[in-house]
């Protein structure tokens, strides 16, 4: 008999699914066995559900096509939500297949019930309940191709004896992958956005995740506009190489000449970006901004005109209505500018003379030199994406995915698992905090038990270090923050990585190769200053205040070491070297 699981798995599989990510529960037993059986897709077992969807979400972010990810009743898929909000705000297409209990008792309070279509409603782009089995497999296809073509998460929920209900079949159908159009604004307002521009003496462009695949676009619009390019931090991997007009990121983890850029132009230009931070934006600029999904326009800041369309195929209309700039003032001095802040950023990124504790931006710098030239870099959510964003370099095959529209802590390793799944033969490295990493450290077992050879390099300061730094910045001491960790390295060789703890600069660089090179899973513990700052590149009024706040009652709670720490970190090495 053929079962409406194996119908389901059959139409997955024509979609170019390969793997489903999850953990099996008896509500998903009819889906599973289906696996067992199919000869395509195999099943991808984590140790927690919520690892599944963030896996999901790091190889539908790197493919571009659906994947898949599945938990049990209640408690099981109830576990996959915060992955699959990262997924959802990430804008990358993942199926979640949410086993329910028995149909007969939905409402009856029965044992682990929970009620997944309004769980995941504010996590997804479709959401349905499967209540006979007639819905099926005509809700699984609906769930699939929004998924797709809304690039954003898709749930069935589905009790778990309708898997093994016997399938009726289904007419055959069109592969269901993403369809490829054109999309470009109206003439009048291409023409609109023309003037504008051409009319303008200091255009800054800030690009984003919009971006992909149009970089030689871009360039060529930067060229005949005399525009500084800034990205933002989903922009990076797309925009940063080869890229004579780039002048930065900007935002809480950019620098001073991304702000720079920004707020000294005429004309602002926001290609297919959602950079939030309002305080960030240009005070005075007219704006105009180029988004394929029209309700981002205007979200973040007031604009001037408001484009729908893709950003390759808008500027393919746009470019031919320019007129050359006539003058290329405000991109030599931003580049100029971004040139000296990029020497003062890579002044901070060394041994210090074997000094310690290691300056996280050193380690940064180190795994960017020695990475792969495609290598996937993966930053946990905190100070390790301070560290990415401004000393990872991109040269247009490498990636850098994560967290970073939801902002969750302990994704990097999750995010891992799917890339390297996905693809085997590449390298995957994570940038971790030790918070990140504690908080799913069952994940290493996944890397050994699937053979997965990702890098974990654990930035090991014994701290939530970018809470602290907020702290610090709002004026409060620091509390509930510190971290008594394990030797993650003795951890991790426990269960069965290669592994490897650094506490001076000088031993960095060799563990860092022994690890890139070992044929395997390895993680490599780095012990970090914990009183690095990174520091915006506006400091606001408020921030200032709040540091001396911070260190008076700092001084006044008996906590003066913690001060003397600080300057020696940030201060005084540095005056005296």
């Amino acid at each position: 008999m053929t079962t409406i699981a194996d119908t389901m798995v059959d139409i997955l599989a024509e979609a170019g699914v390969e793997r489903v990510y999850g953990l099996p529960g008896d509500s998903l037993n009819g889906f599973t066995d289906a696996l067992r059986r199919h000869k395509g897709v195999t099943w991808s077992h984590v140790r927690h559900e919520e690892a599944a969807a963030f896996a999901a979400a790091a190889e539908a972010a790197l493919t571009g096509g659906l994947a898949v990810c599945a938990g049990s009743c209640g408690p099981g898929n109830l576990h996959l939500v915060n992955g699959l909000f990262d997924a959802n705000r990430s804008r990358v297409p993942v199926l979640a297949i949410a086993a329910q209990i028995p149909a007969a008792q939905i409402g009856s309070t029965y044992f682990q019930e929970t009620h997944p279509q309004e769980l995941f409603r504010e996590c997804s782009v479709y959401t349905e309940l499967v209540s006979v089995p007639e819905q099926l497999p005509r809700v699984l296809e609906i769930a699939m191709r929004t998924a797709v073509e809304r690039r954003g998460v898709a749930v069935v929920v589905v009790p778990g004896e309708l898997f093994l209900a016997a399938s009726a079949g289904r007419r055959a159908s069109a592969p269901i992958v993403a369809t490829q159009s054109v999309v470009r604004p109206a003439d009048a307002e291409l023409e609109r956005a023309a003037s504008i521009l051409n009319s303008s003496k200091k255009v800054t462009i800030l690009g984003g995740a919009g971006t992909e695949g149009a970089h030689a676009k871009v360039m060529a619009l930067a060229e005949r506009l005399q525009a500084p390019v800034v990205h933002a931090f989903r922009g990076k991997e797309f925009l940063e190489y080869d890229n004579p007009y780039d002048v930065g990121m900007t935002g809480l983890l950019g620098f001073a000449s991304g702000y720079r850029a920004m707020e000294s132009c005429d004309t602002l230009l926001m290609l297919g970006t959602d950079f939030p931070y309002e305080q960030f934006y240009p005070s005075k600029a007219t704006v105009i901004q180029v988004d394929l999904r029209g309700e981002q326009l205007g979200r973040r800041t007031p604009l001037d005109l408001g484009l729908v369309g893709d950003v390759g195929d808008t500027i393919d209309a746009l470019l031919p209505l320019l007129e050359p700039a006539s003058s290329s003032k405000h991109l030599d001095a931003s580049v100029a500018h971004y040139t000296k802040t990029r020497k003062e950023l890579d002044d901070l990124a060394v041994d210090d003379r074997d000094r310690t504790p290691i300056h996280p931006q050193y380690v940064a710098r180190l795994v960017s030199e020695l990475a792969d030239d495609d290598a996937v870099f993966i930053p946990d959510v905190g100070s390790p994406v301070v560290w990415a964003a401004r000393y990872l370099r991109m040269n247009g095959k490498r990636r850098l995915i994560g967290s970073f529209n939801h902002g969750s802590m302990a994704n990097a390793v999750p995010h891992a698992i799917g890339a390297q799944s996905a693809f085997p033969g590449r390298q995957v490295v994570t940038l971790s905090g030790d918070g990140g990493l504690a908080m799913l450290l069952g994940e290493l077992l996944t890397l050994r038990q699937s053979a997965l050879p990702v890098k974990i390099v654990v930035f090991d300061n014994s701290s939530l270090n970018f809470v602290e730094l907020e702290m610090k910045a709002a004026g409060i001491v620091n509390f509930g923050t510190e971290l008594d960790n394990p030797d993650f390295a003795e951890v991790a060789r426990a269960v069965g990585l290669h592994a490897a703890r650094v506490e001076h600069p000088s031993e960095l660089r060799p563990a860092l190769e022994a690890a890139f090179a070992y044929d395997g899973p390895a993680l490599v513990n780095v012990v970090t200053a914990r009183q690095e700052l990174s520091i915006p590149p506006a400091v606001t009024a408020a921030q200032a205040k709040g540091f001396t706040l911070y260190a008076i009652r700092t001084l006044l709670s008996g906590r003066a070491d913690e001060l003397i720490d600080l300057a020696d970190t940030n201060v005084f090495r540095r005056l005296f070297d």
